[in-house]
């Protein structure tokens, strides 16, 4: 058993900032994923913490072509499977278990576990997991926290997420052992709600710009 890398890591490396999005309403999912790819984000994450998420997933995923739709916060294996079933290209969890990694062993949709503790790490080596989320980055100890971290775990890569924002991205950044981090700045929820897809193209340029 081992994680699908191939597929994981030009997600992660192919842009700097990955939206965590929580959607309620998908209709608008379409519209927010081309504003994210038209400001050089094409990866997003689509959060299961709504009853619109899945239907969010499809509609990204047959409208457009452009995005690499994701989905975050998947808790088990049956969610893992309705993920990849709705078409979610790479499956976020903020933590890590067996049955998650039984699920997507063998999967060309990989699996991005959360991990935060060196026994979680530890854990993630042993089924073979490199890159992870760690998840809730700043409650976790923040950037000075995942740096400690890079020496014992030369090997593997993370995208904090948690309290990451536009102020301080970089820091993350700019460690040895981050490729990406995840943030909710770039669509905040009023811009969706008001379906001002301009502000969330701007901010995506930002973001994008960061590292």
């Amino acid at each position: 058993m081992s994680q699908n890398v191939e597929a994981l890591a030009p997600i992660m490396t192919g842009q700097t900032v990955i939206p965590v999005i929580v959607i309620e309403d998908a209709e608008k999912a379409v519209s927010l994923a081309r504003a994210l790819a038209a400001g050089g984000l094409p990866a997003v994450e689509i959060t299961l913490r709504t009853e619109a998420a899945l239907d969010a997933i499809r509609a990204i995923a047959a409208g457009v072509p452009e995005a690499v739709v994701g989905a975050g916060t998947a808790l088990n294996a049956a969610q893992y499977e309705a993920c990849v079933a709705a078409g979610a290209r790479f499956v976020v969890s903020p933590g890590f278990t067996p049955d998650l990694a039984d699920a997507a062993a063998g999967s060309a949709v990989p699996l991005l576990p959360g991990c935060v503790t060196a026994s979680e790490i530890m854990a993630a080596l042993e089924e073979g997991y490199t890159h992870l989320k760690f998840f809730p980055a700043e409650q976790a100890g923040g950037a000075a926290y995942l740096k400690s971290l890079a020496s014992p775990f030369g090997g593997v890569k993370f995208c904090p997420t948690g309290g990451v924002s536009a102020g301080n991205a970089a820091d993350y950044l700019g460690l040895p052992n981050v490729l990406c981090v995840g943030g909710s700045w770039v669509a905040p929820a009023d811009a969706v709600a008001a379906g001002d897809w301009d502000r969330v193209t701007v901010l995506a340029k930002a973001a994008a710009g960061l590292g």
